[in-house]
């Protein structure tokens, strides 16, 4: 049965954006990891079956096939450096931008992806939120200065406006930012105060409301900021045009030096090559976007 696909207009032809990024040009769409490990952030069903689609054989394909609609990296972590190894030996050219975190066993992460080529390394966000809400975030400054002394770029990923407002009013040495639009680790306390009760699952409860913030956020910091979950971890994807409209949104809201980072699963529908036309077809709206100076309140 062939399934109908939705063509963006407007896009035909453009060649994929690009921002500096330190030394380096990224594409403004950067492919994601979560559906090529099996993080679906919706059901373990989901989860099953995009482990079963992504073969070792898939992911190699799906890499070359980013990099054929111009997108020029893949973030992603530890778990796939044997993967980005492979692609890289057979030719392959997507930079890689990793997610470090302190590990527990002593491993050293930022070593290990800056020698099998990651360009950038930024701490994890789930860590980095954890953190943040325990008052102890200065415990990352030692892992960011030993990701400066690596060569790397150096970035802070999270899922919270309230951690770029402490970063940048700090003035900490980091390049850029991994900002999720959506603040999804919310407590169920947290979710009461704001909602007057607790959804379920309690773990990923997307709001509406929370892209303004992050994104007005963004604007706040002249550092790059590479936004991610503008789909909602797949919850606006049931349609081609919400997709399309988050994508709008997204270059809209954020900076020209900024970019998106989304997950795709291509098993069903193209998501390469429409995900590359939408960056391609919206990327202009970004050019009248400035950088807001930090002084607004973001808020919960």
């Amino acid at each position: 049965m062939s399934i109908p696909q939705h063509t963006p207009p407007g896009s035909d032809g453009l060649p994929m954006p690009t921002i500096p990024f330190g030394p380096h040009r990224l594409s403004r769409l950067i492919v994601g990891a979560n559906p090529v490990n099996g993080g679906s952030h919706l059901s373990r069903f989901v989860n099953h079956q995009m482990r079963r689609y992504f073969t070792g054989e898939r992911i190699q394909q799906f890499l070359a096939d980013c990099q054929a609609v111009g997108i020029s990296a893949w973030q992603s972590g530890p778990q796939n450096l044997d993967d980005y190894a492979r692609h890289r030996a057979a030719g392959g050219g997507l930079d890689f931008i990793s997610l470090v975190r302190e590990d527990p066993n002593g491993a050293d992460e930022i070593g290990g992806a800056v020698a099998a080529g990651a360009i950038a390394v930024a701490h994890h966000g789930e860590d980095t939120d954890r953190l943040f809400k325990e008052g102890r975030l200065d415990a990352i400054v030692p892992l960011l200065a030993r990701a400066r002394d690596s060569g790397a770029l150096v970035g802070i990923s999270t899922h919270m406006p309230d951690v770029v407002d402490y970063v940048e009013s700090a003035g900490w040495d980091i390049d850029f930012y991994m900002t999720c639009v959506y603040e999804r680790h919310r407590t169920r306390e947290e979710l009461r105060e704001i909602l007057g009760y607790v959804p379920i699952p309690v773990r990923e409860v997307y709001l509406e409301e929370d892209p303004a913030r992050m994104y007005a956020a963004i604007r706040q910091t002249e550092r790059p900021c590479l936004a991610f979950k503008i789909l909602a971890a797949g919850r606006l994807c049931e349609r081609q045009e919400t997709v399309e409209a988050a994508f709008e949104q997204a270059f809209r809201s954020i900076k020209p030096t900024d970019a998106v980072i989304v997950g795709m699963y291509p098993e069903y529908e193209d998501q390469i090559a429409l995900n590359a036309a939408y960056v391609r077809r919206f990327s202009a709206l970004s050019e009248g976007t400035t950088h807001e100076p930090i002084g607004r309140p973001i808020g919960n």
